[in-house]
């Protein structure tokens, strides 16, 4: 993990920024340091489970200050042990000009399985056995803070602790084929997230978090989310009027134009995609081939041990015909 680049830096002021490391949960600087923080928490999750939002994490005691370069290959998913990652079809007026598709008139969900998550500076396998289309969607991440159900939109932004990156993966021809996004997005690593999570409280427009995808440094998709088609605040008041979000779950808010399907262009092992949210670290995902594993081979059956002198067994006439009537 390297430094993060000028929007991603704040002063300590700007309010809570927070990464998962290998050694608990870390909270940065303005100067490109992490504080280790002397919390019982594996990551954000965790802590917003514990039902005090990032209250704790603000608070917490320092125990080891160190650069965030020096914890190359130690930070690790903020949001691992999330339980529910919600994702929406086309929420931007740019994709729906590209695509050429009526606007819908209500969200259009789907959920992601709590197995497909992975995080910054991930390998990927690519499905390639039963895909030739698997695609990127960068996209701004929704970190719940408080629970949700019958919120109205004008409370919509009280309940949300942070933001984050999200790299929605998705292989097109699987959904299209099957007709299902969760199969579709829930292969192995397909639900990343990261790489930190940025507290609300240091978010300077909410109603317009920029985000950019690059694949292999080539800039792919630039938008924010000012040009959505269902606000932050109408897509979680919508979400909630049927189902709970508790602490700690993700709300996804689609992805913009300039995805691999928009250019007719697929991922391939050895590519490099790099997802990028106003205020928050580069989350970056590499590619490699799936290596499905051989099948098993089934044994072969024990030999019929040799028969002791004086064993004699009666010889029994082979039945041909079914057991069932």
């Amino acid at each position: 993990m390297t430094a993060p680049r000028d929007d991603a830096r704040h002063t300590a002021g700007d309010g809570t920024h927070l990464v998962a490391t290998r050694h608990g949960l870390g909270r940065l600087t303005g100067d490109g340091d992490v504080e280790l923080l002397d919390l019982p928490y594996a990551d954000v999750a965790a802590l917003l489970r514990a039902g005090a939002g990032l209250a704790p994490a603000r608070a917490a005691a320092v125990r080891r200050r160190l650069p965030l370069d020096a914890l190359a290959g130690d930070v690790v998913a903020p949001l691992g042990g999330t339980p529910a990652v919600w994702g929406v079809g086309l929420n931007y007026h740019c994709k729906a000009r590209t695509t050429g598709r009526p606007l819908p008139t209500q969200p259009v969900l789907y959920l992601k399985s709590p197995n497909a998550g992975s995080g910054p500076d991930d390998t990927v396998p690519l499905p390639t056995s039963v895909s030739a289309q698997s695609d990127y969607e960068g996209e701004v991440a929704l970190v719940i803070g408080a629970r949700m159900h019958h919120t109205p939109a004008e409370r919509a932004w009280a309940h949300v602790a942070g933001i984050t990156a999200a790299n929605d993966l998705t292989c097109r021809d699987v959904m299209v084929a099957s007709g299902s996004p969760t199969l579709a997005k829930s292969f192995p690593g397909f639900g990343a997230l990261g790489a930190s999570v940025l507290g609300l409280d240091a978010v300077a427009d909410r109603d317009a978090i920029g985000v950019r995808t690059r694949v292999n440094g080539e800039l792919r998709q630039q938008a924010s989310t000012a040009d959505l088609i269902f606000p932050v605040p109408d897509l979680l008041a919508w979400i909630s009027r049927y189902v709970v979000l508790e602490p700690g779950d993700v709300v996804l808010t689609g992805t913009p134009t300039g995805t691999g399907q928009d250019r007719g262009c697929f991922l391939s092992p050895g590519d490099l995609v790099e997802v990028t949210v106003a205020g928050v670290l580069p989350l970056r995902t590499r590619f490699r081939a799936d290596t499905p594993a051989p099948a098993a081979e089934t044994p072969a059956p024990a030999a019929e041990p040799d028969p002791l002198p004086g064993d004699a067994r009666p010889s029994l006439p082979l039945r041909t015909e079914s057991l069932m009537p």
